[in-house]
């Protein structure tokens, strides 16, 4: 299984932006991000593919960009113009082996980060 590690969660006002970063053991697949809010089911926020393709939840398209660093060993997750239903802790989700294409759908990714939180008010 990858390792993973996140960091640059915190609490922000709504309409302001965070950056949460992403780091891997090793070089992976499918590479994302997923949220959960309290009370809620788990959802995937944006994920990119190996080769680059990037795949949006329609609540952050536009606001949220995702990008990885040249190593393919780092993403990050830029959010821009927060909004409070952005509120939840953020987990990086990794899948090693490689798909057809890669989802916003969680059970497809079996390796996981601890999370970090992110607070919009």
């Amino acid at each position: 299984h990858v390792q993973l590690v996140e960091s640059g969660g915190g609490s922000v006002q709504a309409g302001g932006s965070l950056n949460v970063s992403c780091l891997f053991s090793s070089h992976t697949y499918c590479m994302g991000w997923f949220r959960q809010a309290p009370g809620k089911a788990r959802e995937g926020v944006a994920i990119i593919e190996r080769n680059g393709p990037i795949t949006y939840a329609d609540s952050v398209r536009g606001r949220f960009t995702i990008s990885k660093d040249s190593r393919g060993k780092t993403i990050d997750l830029q959010m821009n113009r927060l909004k409070v239903e952005d509120t939840a802790m953020y987990y990086c989700a990794a899948r090693l082996r490689g798909v057809r294409r890669c989802t916003l759908v969680d059970s497809e990714y079996p390796d996981w980060g601890q999370g970090t939180q992110v607070t919009v008010s």
